[in-house]
């Protein structure tokens, strides 16, 4: 069976192609748990926690779910992406490469931004059922709940054998060490694996299992640098591009 796609690229998305958290559309409606939920985040993304305990600690400290009108006043605020990014998802869309947004961040987020048509609408979607709004029209076409890091790699593999994409034409994106799990399950599948603002965590949970990163792209906190939010916005993600051209031409 022929693919209807040249190749897949799988991404994370926060701080990996935007600058914002996946938590900070709840520290938006609930400004005073704004220092506890940055704490959850910073635990599992350096697996000290798991996803898992870390949604239930975020549960316990929310009063009540985001409703749609909250998450769409956040998104209205502050949604941001790094420079290039809907650009780079246009365009893997108008090559035959499916583009997999793969992430902790809750399933109802990525709904209001296809709604409102923030980024290009992608067919793929794997992210964290927390908040889940009802279905749209506007919605991935695939959506695959994320209950834990591991569940990146499983729902890759799960896309790339539906649309029969070759191991060596799979690329992922990862930014921290929530990332880890997925590098392993690519690195074990021959895949190829880009750090974006390739953070400490992810650098030390891949030399710890013998994974090399092919590439890092953007800035490199691997040895603890001081995160600089400007610089990183500097970084043109359309630059990619070029990169996957030969990476699918090898």
């Amino acid at each position: 069976m022929t693919s209807a796609y040249r190749a897949m690229v799988s991404s994370d998305w926060s701080e990996c192609l935007s600058p914002c958290g996946p938590f900070d559309c709840l520290a938006f409606v609930h400004p005073k748990l704004e220092e506890e939920l940055s704490a959850v985040f910073r635990q599992y993304t350096g697996n000290r926690i798991s996803l898992g305990k870390a949604a239930a600690k975020i549960k316990s400290l929310l009063p009540d779910p985001l409703s749609q009108d909250q998450m769409d006043a956040y998104l209205d605020a502050s949604f941001a992406t790094y420079t290039g990014v809907p650009d780079l998802i246009q365009w893997c869309l108008d090559n035959q490469i499916l583009f997999m947004i793969n992430s902790t961040g809750t399933i109802g987020y990525f709904q209001r931004v296809f709604a409102k048509k923030l980024l290009p609408r992608v067919s793929v979607l794997s992210a964290h059922p927390m908040i889940r709004y009802p279905e749209l029209d506007s919605d991935p076409s695939h959506v695959y709940e994320l209950f834990e890091t591991r569940d990146k790699g499983r729902n890759t593999a799960t896309v790339t054998k539906s649309k029969d994409i070759q191991a060596d034409k799979i690329i992922l994106i990862g930014d921290s060490g929530g990332d880890g799990p997925h590098f392993e399950w690519g690195a074990a599948s021959g895949a190829f694996l880009i750090g974006s603002m390739t953070k400490a965590s992810l650098d030390s949970y891949c030399r710890e299992k013998d994974i090399m990163i092919n590439l890092r792209f953007g800035l490199d906190y691997s040895k603890g640098e001081k995160e600089d939010p400007q610089r990183e916005c500097e970084i043109n993600f359309t630059d990619l591009t070029t990169r996957i051209e030969e990476i699918l031409d090898r």
